[in-house]
């Protein structure tokens, strides 16, 4: 599983898409993603989950979270993207 933070400004929304993006749920990983953004809904961060398979990198990461992304429909630019690799991380559990 991969952990992707994408950051980026939204360019050109309407009122109505701006609206929708004010009513939406807080900042969790999930498969659809979730946006928080600016107080004038310029700027934004999109946080999204993606399935890793055995050979998988952080290029494939960010291919699907674009995808994610591209699902909502609404328009952007200048993405910068931030990958975790949820396999490398490891559990240290108290004895």
């Amino acid at each position: 599983m991969f952990r992707v933070l994408v950051r980026g400004k939204f360019d050109g929304l309407d009122e109505a898409q701006k609206a929708s993006l004010r009513g939406s749920g807080g900042p969790m990983f999930s498969a659809e993603g979730s946006f928080t953004f600016d107080s004038n809904v310029t700027a934004f961060t999109f946080r999204c989950q993606v399935p890793a398979g055995p050979d998988d990198d952080e290029r494939v990461a960010r291919e699907r979270a674009t995808e994610a992304l591209r699902a909502h429909g609404l328009p952007y630019r200048d993405l910068a993207f931030s990958v975790t690799d949820m396999r490398d991380i490891r559990v240290r559990r108290k004895r």
